[in-house]
């Protein structure tokens, strides 16, 4: 599809039918009689408001709170498109909500906020933190989307603070979750461990600050790490660095991208099309990993980082292997933080997100699980990727979105870490049966 033809289709997309958008509300309980009318409005809606009113918790059982996220964005860093504005960013925040309610049930509504800025057009922390605290009473969960750095750390840390419900980051936090799954399996593939491996992180924004800061919770040495950014190396050295740059800078004499990446074992890319070439590969450590997640142009294209010696190599694409692809995290997440009323989605929970993805990707595919994958990635399906009894490989190191199984098993773990770390308000004692019903929910709701 060329770039034209591209447009053509989404606008016609968004607008189609006479319906504007991709998103609408539609009720959860019958009003079709003057009974229901009396039940879900006045008289009846008194009795369930007093309840609350005396028992603040029973908001969960008689309100949609429970089930409720909201995609909170200033339009500040959206997509690859950068600071067009919280009207713009609305589109995509209407995707995803729709992602929300078609792999996890859940209902989401995009909140796309003005008149949180400074006076250079980008985000005011407090002003923003402010906004958002206010709206804690209708939803069981934040998730924090395409809000620019540095302030989307602050503003994230201290809503944390404030709320008393799941704060999540998904430009931070998702992509950490899911990369880091794809690593634990990649090193699996190369017989490495993470605390032995070198790596270099070519962008310096939230997703590569927050990738490094997980990683090292998951074992790797903050010393084996080396951050570049559009001047270069982050060094020491160097003047006016951010908090977040500074804790990530280096006094090692390295100044460039090729510098940085002699003697690496793992590239991660947040950055721009085209900056690896296969010469820089070629000087890293045997059996490199390249994860290189410029989207839609990644830093290097998978056959040409092959070619230069890459053992496993993923991008943000769907086209090609080891899709490093959000959706494989944040449904699942927020399904078992809403279901044991969470109060945070804290670093535990992470870590048991990542880790069910990687062992996910070990696990045979039952021949259910195989038909609807040869629906949706019939080429890998031919290719006998989902035959083996441990599917496990370098092409398949990470689940597939539409595989039934990992947003129930995210969710199961999630829900599992949250009750093991304190954070849960409600406990589910048998979670074989939970998992069982979340994939139960997700397939009715299709």
């Amino acid at each position: 599809m060329t770039k034209e033809e591209l447009k053509k289709a989404a606008l016609e997309y968004h607008s189609r039918g006479g319906v504007p958008g991709k998103i609408s509300v539609c009720s959860s309980k019958p009003c079709e009689t003057a009974e229901d009318l009396a039940l879900a409005y006045t008289p009846g809606v008194a009795q369930p408001c007093m309840e609350i009113h005396d028992n603040p918790e029973t908001v969960w059982r008689y309100t949609a709170k429970g089930n409720l996220v909201a995609v909170v964005s200033d339009g500040t860093a959206v997509l690859g498109l950068g600071n067009i504005g919280a009207e713009a960013g609305l589109p995509v925040m209407e995707g995803k909500s729709v992602l929300f309610k078609r792999f996890a049930d859940i209902d989401a509504i995009p909140l796309c906020l003005n008149h949180v800025y400074n006076d250079k057009g980008r985000t005011d922390a407090a002003k923003l933190i402010a906004a958002v605290e206010c709206i804690e009473p209708t939803f069981g969960g934040i998730n924090l989307e395409d809000i620019g750095g540095p302030a989307c750390f602050e503003v994230e840390r201290e809503l944390k603070k404030r709320m008393n419900i799941p704060v999540f980051h998904d430009d931070q936090h998702g992509t950490a979750i899911i990369s880091l799954a794809a690593i634990i399996n990649a090193l699996k593939m190369v017989g490495k461990k993470i605390e032995e491996c070198r790596f270099v992180v070519n962008g310096a924004g939230a997703a590569g600050i927050s990738c490094s800061r997980f990683y090292i919770t998951a074992g790797a040495k903050h010393e084996n790490f080396v951050m570049c950014d559009s001047k270069g190396v982050i060094r020491a050295d160097r003047g006016g660095l951010t908090p977040e740059k500074s804790e990530f800078a280096t006094s090692r004499d390295l100044h460039t991208l090729a510098d940085a990446m002699k003697d690496a074992d793992i590239f991660l890319g947040f950055s721009v099309p085209g900056c690896v070439t296969p010469e820089m590969i070629g000087t890293m450590n045997h059996d490199p990993i390249i994860f290189a997640m410029a989207n839609p142009v990644p830093e290097i294209f998978p056959d040409v980082a092959r070619n230069a010696g890459a053992a496993v190599v993923g991008t943000g694409r769907s086209d090609f292997p080891n899709q490093i692809n959000n959706v494989l995290g944040f449904p699942g997440i927020f399904r078992g933080a809403l279901d044991v009323c969470a109060t945070d989605i804290n670093e535990a929970m992470k870590l048991a997100a990542a880790r069910s993805l990687a062992e996910l990707a070990s696990e045979t595919v039952p021949e259910d699980v195989k038909v609807k994958l040869a629906e949706a990635y019939p080429a890998d399906f031919k290719s006998g990727m989902f035959e083996p009894k441990c599917p496990l490989s370098r092409d398949y190191v990470i689940p597939k979105p539409f595989d039934v199984r990992v947003v129930p098993r995210v969710a199961r773990k999630v829900a599992e870490a949250a009750m093991a770390t304190g954070v849960a308000r409600r406990r589910i004692d048998d979670l074989d049966a939970y998992e069982q019903s979340v994939r139960d929910r997700v397939a009715r709701n299709r």
